[in-house]
């Protein structure tokens, strides 16, 4: 399998215009040597999966009309027999420029440079043959270091010659184009990626900061509170709760809103426990850690809901104390959501008065879509709930990580306090908060309206259905929870295959979130690509997919014993 690395080598390798051919190479200076061969493996741009290569050697050759430039690498034999592609780059332009080949032991680069276009860098593309099932060593602090972009000063001349913007720019090309062919094939995270907002691009020249409360104008002029507001109206309408009865906020991501609703409840109840599911969402178990706060797990069954069996349990043995729930509005890889109502009748049977539980709501994905599916049961809070987020990356698309976080009034006086720095009061967990946030999120909310989210709920669920159906007649193992557009699969066995669609997998599972921008034909082109893939995978009888009936059911699972 052929795969795309890109190297920019950038202003390290200055090439003059040719005059007059001379056959010999000449060595460059020895100081040039040693900088290229310290910053050459910090200019990739983008590599998956990615090879080490900060014990690269580099030496190189200068003729007047070809310049030869050979790299030893460490993960040489993954390279071997590959393919390369030279560019030169000037002023944004990329220009074919020659090739060079591979061996085991060593990397040549033979680049013909034309004078007449006046090429300053140099930048190389290959396609490397690279082992199917290859896996990163996940090391904290450690992986991106070969691979980042290092900031460099400028040249005395670089602003006359306008060398360094040239470089900037085409590494920013670069980039975006990456990001457009990873866009392309993106499927297993929940984001809507389907947006405009070019009509806020006027909008970006300010500093835009809602410091401190919402709903209190602070010192500092420059913020969106209007913005933020009518988007906290809207959500409140949403999830039946009258404006003088709630206090909220645009959070900086969907984590925020979880660490503010369970922080809520427990300044409510101080010495509660806190119970969530096992498939919650790794925030809620980082909010335990980080309050300090006693975490009972409990179990789930096969669709991820939570279990109130188990939960019923749990309460008993510590009937003593008051209760912090976590209830998910769609688990993060199943797309479960927990029965509300159920969770309410168990505390209510295990004799915990409403004085004595505090429900947060963790609604990132799902809180938006579950009130416009009809026979969906509703997140209100006219149930004896304390608060509900959602995030507001996923499903309305804002292109910054960002989330709503609503509780009611009557509790947020156990968080807030004067600051007089401010001259406002604040109950958040940030103090900075990004005002851009609240006006995509308005803007979004003004252009779909009610009717426009509906409409794209109900393409996401049908589209998830069309999945899941395909992958079943396929012979894949694969599950899809009522009301959810999360398809629950068998995991690709090939690790390239996961990466190059961006897939989110636990264990022998992997999910893909139909998303509005996730079209029939994006998942047409996944599925043809799975099968192939499968068909080389398993071309081996002694290699089998595995058996999913312990995550998914038996009914869903089409492994040789359950097919």
């Amino acid at each position: 399998m052929n795969h795309m690395w890109s190297i920019v080598i950038g202003s390290l390798i200055r090439i003059s215009p040719i005059k007059n051919f001379r056959a010999n190479p000449c060595l460059p200076p020895i100081k040039v040597q040693h900088f290229i061969a310290q910053r050459l493996n910090q200019y990739i741009l983008y590599s998956t999966p990615r090879f080490e290569t900060s014990s690269i050697l580099l030496t190189a050759c200068f003729p007047l009309l070809f310049s030869t430039y050979s790299c030893a690498f460490p993960a040489a034999k993954a390279m071997a027999g590959s393919n390369f592609e030279v560019h030169s780059v000037f002023s944004n332009r990329s220009l074919p420029n020659g090739k060079f080949t591979a061996t085991p032991e060593m990397l040549t680069l033979i680049a013909e440079e034309n004078s007449k276009h006046g090429c300053r860098y140099l930048s190389l593309s290959m396609e490397a043959n690279l082992e199917v099932g290859a896996k990163r060593e996940i090391v904290l602090g450690r992986n991106m270091h070969t691979t980042c972009l290092e900031v460099t000063e400028p040249d005395a001349d670089d602003e006359s010659t306008g060398d360094k913007e040239a470089h900037i720019a085409s590494i920013l090309a670069r980039y975006r184009n990456t990001l457009l062919e990873r866009t392309k094939h993106h499927l297993g995270y929940p984001y809507n990626l389907d947006f405009d907002y070019g009509a806020l691009s006027r909008l970006q020249h300010f500093s835009i900061n809602n410091l401190g409360d919402p709903f209190i104008e602070s010192n500092y002029g420059v913020h969106s509170r209007q913005f933020e507001v009518g988007v906290l109206d809207w959500f409140a309408c949403l999830w039946e709760i009258e404006k003088d009865d709630y206090w909220g906020y645009i959070t900086n991501c969907g984590t925020e809103g979880n660490l503010h609703g369970i922080l809520v409840g427990r300044e409510m109840l101080p010495d509660g426990i806190l119970y969530a599911s096992k498939a919650s969402h790794y925030s809620v178990f980082k909010a335990a850690r980080m309050y300090r706060m006693e975490c009972v797990k409990v179990a789930t069954l096969v669709t991820g809901e939570i279990d109130c069996t188990d939960f019923k349990t749990k309460l008993l043995t510590n009937k003593d104390k008051p209760a912090i729930i976590n209830a998910n509005i769609g688990t993060t890889v199943k797309g479960a959501v927990d029965d509300l109502d159920l969770v309410i009748q168990t505390l209510e049977e295990c004799g915990f008065s409403h004085d004595r539980f505090y429900i947060h709501c963790d609604g990132a994905l799902f809180g938006l879509m579950m009130p416009f599916v009809k026979r969906a049961p509703k997140v209100s809070f006219k149930k004896p709930i304390g608060s509900v987020s959602v995030s507001g990356h996923k499903f309305v698309g804002c292109p910054m990580p960002c989330g709503v976080q609503i509780t009611r009034l009557q509790h947020i006086n156990a968080l807030s306090s004067n600051v007089e720095y401010l001259a406002s009061r604040d109950a958040t967990i940030m103090g900075s908060r990004n005002g851009h946030a609240p006006i995509f999120l308005w803007y979004t909310l003004n252009r779909k309206g009610y009717k426009g989210f509906q409409k794209e709920v109900q393409k996401c669920l049908r589209n998830a259905h069309y999945l899941k159906g395909r992958l079943r007649e396929a012979g894949i193992s694969a599950m899809l929870n009522e009301l959810s557009s999360t398809v629950v699969f068998e995991r690709p066995r090939d690790e390239e295959f996961v990466r190059r669609w961006q897939l989110a997998c636990e264990g022998n599972m992997a999910h893909i979130v139909v998303m509005p921008n996730v079209t029939i034909e994006k998942l047409d082109y996944f599925l043809s690509e799975l099968v192939q893939g499968r068909s080389i995978w398993y071309k081996d009888e002694k290699v089998r997919p595995p058996c999913l009936a312990e995550d998914v059911g038996i009914d869903n699972c089409s492994c040789a014993l359950h097919k």
